[in-house]
């Protein structure tokens, strides 16, 4: 199943959970009540795309781990002692006041630069210790063993054994191993909201107290990882070797988180199997919590993560596996990765041809398209020569009109003139007059067409 994002630690007396840039610290006060906070830490991952590389945001995300690490136990410290003071103090409103006003100066302090110079100063700790001590350790059999490879080996194998030292003794502490039983809380926590379960103390009491993304099994894998580096980082000099060893120290870590945020994502069984040192090494980090520390990281997960939204996605995914499940029960086997390729190329063939046959159908329809603008063009053509025509036809009729008083339609029966009275006068002494002389007008040069006479004008000059 999907890692839900969720993290955290344990602190004095409480347990300190991250969700993205929200975080919350819920610690358990002497007189039984839970007292909870509620904070931001905004990564400069955030700022560019560079800060969330691979690797390189597994660096980012390893010194921001401490640093809030740092200020939350801090916190919890300063608390704890604020409220033992308040509780010996009795009802004392001064003293109450007092104490709050402490509480809240000490809250300011821890965003200064000290926490970050403790920071620095416990990295370059744990550098010197895990790091450059078992270098110089090994070099102490060099005279015995000649090869670099076997001495890298045995350098890695004295920085597991004293890591492996350091956890046992700080177990002895009493204070720590309360903080152990924290640490069990807060896995017990995440692992009910990560199984899809209601979260619950019953629920909780029922989960693992080990958890693949800690940070136990973070701290492991550099060690099994710096071995492997340094096996095949050879230089003549010790000196060249030391440097290499710290300056890779960064890198390792990088390759480290990304290792633990596979592990975390995946059930892999290699990816299981090469969680397995991790998760017995918390055999000693972690110890089995009571209700009422169970009940704190509860309190602290609720503050800054919406367990209730994680859960109904969880539910679906169960019953998307029983389903896929049952089927495979029923026979329905799993497809193949053979199948599935065949099948895919069956679906690109089918989408080939349906591509083909809708440019064959856009083909025709623009042939069909170009036939009918052709058709068009040629209506449009005749049209305009009809209309041509019709304009030289009203052309000439008009030219024929004006030479309608020249006519004379006496001759043809059933022919009335459509002229005014006027004009009928002038047209009949016209044509008496032509009618005295037709026969001389006949003759110089007077043409008779269909009853009426075409009258030369030469004639009246």
């Amino acid at each position: 199943m999907k890692s839900s994002g969720i993290g955290g630690q344990a602190v004095l007396e409480g347990v300190m959970m991250k969700y993205k840039s929200d975080y919350a610290v819920a610690t358990r006060k002497p007189d039984g009540g839970i007292n909870v906070i509620h904070g931001k830490c905004k990564s400069i991952s955030e700022r560019s795309v560079f800060f969330r590389l691979p690797v390189i945001r597994g660096v980012i995300n390893f010194i921001e781990s401490l640093v809030l690490g740092m200020k939350t136990l801090t916190y919890s410290a300063d608390f704890i002692e604020e409220e033992e003071d308040k509780a010996q103090g009795g009802d004392n409103k001064e003293n109450s006041q007092d104490s709050s006003d402490n509480i809240k100066e000490k809250k300011e302090s821890n965003n200064n630069p000290g926490i970050v110079l403790t920071v620095a100063f416990s990295i370059l700790l744990a550098i010197g210790i895990f790091m450059v001590l078992p270098f110089f350790l090994s070099q102490l059999l060099h005279s015995v063993v000649e090869s670099p490879t076997i001495l890298a080996l045995i350098e890695g194998l004295i920085r597991i054994i004293l890591f492996t030292g350091y956890v046992l003794a700080i177990s002895m502490i009493q204070d720590i191993k309360r903080v152990f039983m924290y640490h069990g809380a807060e896995h017990k926590s995440i692992n009910c909201v990560e199984n899809g379960l209601e979260l619950t103390v019953e629920n909780v009491r029922k989960q693992s107290k080990h958890h693949k993304r800690c940070g136990t099994s973070f701290l492991l894998i550099v060690m099994f990882i710096s071995i492997v580096c340094f096996m095949f980082i050879h230089f003549e000099n010790i000196w060249l070797r030391l440097l290499a060893r710290v300056l890779l120290v960064p890198v390792i870590a990088g390759i480290s988180y990304e290792f633990i945020r596979i592990a975390g994502n995946t059930d892999n069984k290699i990816i299981s199997f090469l969680s397995k040192p991790g998760m017995l090494l918390q055999r000693l980090t972690t110890r089995e919590p009571d209700n009422k520390m169970i009940e704190v990281a509860i309190a602290s997960v609720e503050e800054v993560f919406d367990w209730e939204a994680y859960q109904r996605w969880c539910r679906s995914e169960k019953a998307r596996r029983e389903e896929r499940a049952k089927k495979a029960k029923d026979g329905t086997a799993k497809k193949s990765r053979a199948q599935i390729r065949e099948e895919l190329l069956e679906r690109e063939r089918e989408n080939k041809q349906r591509a083909t046959e809708r440019a064959r159908q856009i083909q025709e329809m623009e042939k069909k398209e170009a036939e009918l603008e052709k058709i068009a063009e040629e209506a449009r053509k005749r049209k305009e020569a009809r209309k041509a025509v019709t304009l030289q036809t009203d052309v000439q009729d008009e030219a024929l009109t004006g030479l309608d008083h020249f006519l004379d339609l006496s001759g043809e029966p059933g022919t009335a003139s459509q002229k005014t009275q006027e004009d009928d006068n002038i047209k009949s002494i016209k044509i008496k007059d032509i009618n005295k002389n037709g026969r001389s007008m006949e003759k110089e040069g007077t043409v008779k067409k269909g009853g009426a006479k075409v009258i030369n004008f030469s004639d009246y000059k």
